[in-house]
């Protein structure tokens, strides 16, 4: 009994670091010798006294590194700025995701399965921006539809705003992974594309879903205790507007400390009053 709980223990440890798939139909022994263990030196690999020579000639690089292209390696500024006129260049929702998907400097891309893009009408007159996508969005490619995608839409439904008046989406398309914090490279990367779906989503108030997004979008260092219970003004230079924005507390969050719920029911509160007196 105590090795079935062992193994069930060491299940649910991969699933917390982002392990929810196998890659083989039977287990691999690694530790197992293969033919391929034991690498002979031939002489047109490099060697010791190769690689400390001065002489290039005498040198013969590795045959993975033959005719390849050398990788070119970006700033975060420069990684920014060609996000820019990626996102900038998008003149409809269709054509931002079709952007993002093109876009290869953000690390995520690579590990993620699928990008999730945003779920909801364009004239919304709401919109939710979270951290991140979970291990069910990325599964499906559909923002906040796990655990926490549930207790939002109990969340709308107790101010009446049904799921599908609502537009919802992420500062990040790609799940990081074992649901860890995404990194400010990684959040640098993907800026200008937010910023273009809200100007395209035009919303008549922006909701910051965690202290992940509030940070980002208000550009504040304030954690989210702070930033919910209040409102801001949210600039948008191409609509030559503000758009009121409000930081709640993620569902997430709720779930493990329900004792916060109260906050964020005043908070949903004022976001439903608001929306009337627009």
């Amino acid at each position: 009994m105590k090795q079935n709980n062992r193994a069930a223990d060491l299940l649910q440890w991969y699933l917390q670091s982002g392990v929810d798939e196998v890659l083989e139909d039977q287990p691999v022994n690694r530790f197992r010798k293969s033919e391929t263990d034991h690498v002979h030196q031939t002489k047109n690999q490099p060697t010791h006294q190769n690689l400390v020579t001065n002489d290039p000639s005498l040198y013969t690089p590795p045959v993975s590194l033959k005719n390849k292209t050398p990788v070119k390696l970006f700033s975060k500024g420069e990684i920014t700025r060609k996000a820019n006129i990626s996102a900038n260049e998008a003149s409809s929702l269709k054509e931002l995701k079709i952007a993002i998907e093109e876009f290869d400097d953000c690390p995520l891309k690579v590990t993620a399965k699928n990008l999730v893009f945003g779920d909801g009408p364009i004239n919304a007159d709401l919109m939710f921006i979270g951290e991140a996508p979970g291990a069910e969005e990325d599964r499906h490619g559909v923002p906040f539809i796990g655990p926490a995608g549930k207790m939002l839409d109990r969340m709308l439904a107790a101010i009446k705003v049904s799921r599908e008046d609502a537009y919802i989406t992420n500062i990040l398309p790609w799940r990081p992974p074992g649901n860890r914090t995404p990194t400010d490279s990684e959040i640098s990367a993907c800026i200008p594309f937010i910023q273009r779906h809200i100007e395209l989503i035009n919303p008549k108030i922006l909701v910051l879903v965690g202290g992940t997004a509030a940070k980002t979008i208000l550009e504040t260092n304030q954690g989210i205790i702070r930033s919910r219970g209040k409102w801001y003004d949210y600039s948008v230079k191409s609509l030559g507007k503000t758009i009121p924005a409000r930081a709640i507390l993620h569902p997430a969050y709720l779930l493990r400390s329900p004792a916060h719920k109260k906050e964020t029911w005043f908070d949903l509160l004022e976001i439903s009053q608001k929306l009337l007196e627009i």
